[in-house]
C-alpha cells in the first residue's frame, strides 16, 4: 500500500532521458511498484509522466498537483519536475493518501476537491500563463496536438474578450492572485468562443503557481427530450454508496464460508437486493449522462501514450509490440485512469513474454463496448489461476516481479469507470487480457 511518508521530508525521485524511474524514495518506489512497474524501468504512473514530459521539453521547472491511484487507495500530491541535463529530478510533497474513487457529491461541496476532477474542456497554466496541459477535448478544439500546446502562452491560443465594463477577469485574477470566472474567450484559429474559469494552483511554498481551469461554450445545446432526468454528478454520488451496500451486504449474505444462520443470510440478500433495484433505477434516470463524470476519449490515441511508457522495457527484453492499425476508437472513460490500466496490461504482457517474442495490440467494438485487446506469447495462465491474479498481492508467475498489485488496480480503475478487464487463456498458450469500457 503506497502510505503516507512518516515524516515531512520531501519524496524524492529522478526520471533519465527514455522516461524510465532510475532512483526514487521508498514511497515512490512502491507507488511505482503497485502501478506494475519497478525502479529502473519506465516511469508508469502516466499523471507524473506527463509533468516529467512537459518538463523535457520546455527545459523549465514545472510543478502541478497530482493524484495517482495505489493498490487501494489513491495518493494526493505536489510534484516539482526540474530538468536536469538529460534527466528530471522529482520533488514530491504534501504526500497524503485518500479513499479511492471518492464520491463526487463530496467533491461539489468542496472546490478543492473539485479540481481534481476530469473536465471536458480542462486546462493548466503556470505563472506566466503558459499552457502546462489541456485535455484531449479542449485540444481537438483548438486544432492542435496536446505535445503543440504545451509551453504554448494561453493568449497565443485565444483571443480574449473583454466584459460589459471593459474588465477582463483573467487578467484581473492574474494580478490579484485570485480565481476567476465568466472570461470570455475566442479560439484564434476558429469561430468558436468559450467561457474560461479558474482557481488558483499553488507551489509546494504556498506561493503562486498559476492557473488550473475548465471551458464552457457559450452557446451549450439545449436539453432535448433525450436529456438525461438526474444529474451525472448526482448519479455517481448516489451510486458509490450503493454499490458499496451491495459489495457489503452480498459479502454478509456469503460470509466466505463462514456459519451464518438462513434468517441473517436472508435479511443481507433482501439489502443487496433493494439496493441493486436502486441501482437499476439511478441508471435508468441518468442513463445519457457522462459515466462517473468522464467524457469522450481516443482508445487508440491513449495506447499511442502508454507505449511510449513501455517501449524501453520492450526494447530491453527485444519484444515486439504489434499495433492494429485503427483510426479512432471512441469510449467513455478518464483518460488518466485508461492510461495506467494499459500500462499495467501491456507492462505485463512484455515482463512475461519471452524474449524476442511479439506483444500485440488490437481494437474492437461490438454492440455497445470498446475493447482494447492485449495478446502475448507467454506460459498462459491455468484455469484455476485466473481469478487469483486480479486479487492484491498475486502474479501471473509466482517468481516474476512486481508486487502483484498492478491488474488489481486495473480492474478497480476500469469497474470505476462502469467498465471490465477481462482474460481469456490457457496454460501454455499465451494470455490475453482485455479493456472493455462503455462505446461512445
Amino acid at each position: 500500500m503506497a502510505s503516507a511518508p512518516s515524516d515531512p521530508k520531501p519524496v524524492l525521485g529522478r526520471v533519465d532521458g527514455l522516461g524510465r524511474l532510475v532512483a526514487a524514495d521508498p514511497e515512490l518506489e512502491r507507488l511505482q511498484s503497485e502501478a506494475g512497474s519497478k525502479l529502473g524501468a519506465s516511469l508508469a504512473l502516466p499523471q507524473l509522466a506527463a509533468i516529467v514530459r512537459v518538463a523535457q521539453r520546455l527545459r523549465i521547472p514545472i510543478s502541478r498537483r497530482v493524484l495517482a491511484a495505489g493498490r487501494d487507495q489513491d495518493v494526493d500530491m505536489w510534484v516539482r519536475a526540474v530538468p536536469e541535463g538529460e534527466e528530471v529530478a522529482l520533488t514530491i510533497e504534501r504526500w497524503s493518501a485518500r479513499p479511492a474513487s471518492a464520491p463526487r457529491l463530496a467533491a461539489i461541496a468542496s472546490a478543492e476537491d473539485e479540481k481534481l476532477l476530469p473536465e471536458a474542456l480542462s486546462w493548466a497554466v503556470d505563472d506566466q500563463l503558459r499552457l502546462l496541459s489541456v485535455s484531449p477535448p479542449l485540444a481537438e478544439l483548438l486544432g492542435c496536438e496536446l505535445a503543440e500546446a504545451a509551453g504554448q502562452p494561453l493568449t497565443r491560443l485565444f483571443r480574449l474578450h473583454e466584459g460589459g465594463d471593459g474588465e477582463m477577469p483573467l487578467l484581473d485574477a492574474l494580478a490579484c492572485r485570485t480565481g476567476f470566472s465568466g472570461q470570455r474567450v475566442q479560439i484564434r484559429d476558429g469561430h468558436a468562443e468559450l467561457i474560461l474559469s479558474g482557481s488558483v494552483a499553488l507551489a509546494a511554498d504556498g506561493s503562486f503557481a498559476g492557473f488550473e481551469g475548465s471551458a464552457v461554450a457559450t452557446h451549450a445545446p439545449a436539453a432535448g427530450a433525450g436529456a438525461p432526468v438526474l444529474d451525472g454528478a448526482i448519479q455517481t454520488a448516489l451510486r458509490s454508496p450503493l454499490d458499496r451496500i451491495v459489495q457489503s451486504a452480498t459479502e454478509m449474505s456469503q460470509a466466505d464460508g463462514e456459519p451464518v444462520s438462513e434468517g441473517y443470510s436472508a435479511y443481507a440478500s433482501d439489502i443487496a437486493t433493494a439496493a441493486r433495484h436502486l441501482l437499476s433505477v439511478i441508471r435508468s434516470l441518468g442513463e445519457q449522462a457522462q459515466v462517473n463524470g468522464v467524457g469522450e476519449i481516443d482508445l487508440v490515441e491513449l495506447t499511442s501514450e502508454a507505449l511510449a511508457l513501455i517501449e524501453s522495457a520492450a526494447n530491453e527484453r527485444r519484444i515486439v509490440i504489434g499495433v492494429q492499425p485503427t483510426d479512432r476508437l471512441v469510449a467513455r472513460g478518464e483518460s488518466r485512469s485508461v492510461i495506467q490500466i494499459l500500462v499495467n496490461l501491456i507492462g505485463n504482457a512484455v515482463r512475461y513474454a519471452p524474449e524476442d517474442s511479439a506483444v500485440t495490440v488490437s481494437f474492437e467494438q461490438s454492440g455497445h463496448a470498446a475493447f482494447v485487446h492485449v495478446a502475448d506469447e507467454g506460459p498462459g495462465i491455468p484455469l484455476n489461476d485466473q481469478e487469483r491474479i486480479f486479487e492484491a498481492f498475486q502474479k501471473g508467475n509466482e517468481g516474476g516481479e512486481g508486487s502483484g498489485l498492478g491488474l488489481a488496480i486495473a480492474r478497480r480503475l476500469a469497474r470505476a469507470m462502469n467498465g471490465e478487464v477481462q482474460l481469456q487463456s490457457e496454460a501454455g498458450s499465451g494470455s490475453r487480457f482485455t479493456l472493455v469500457l462503455p462505446a461512445a
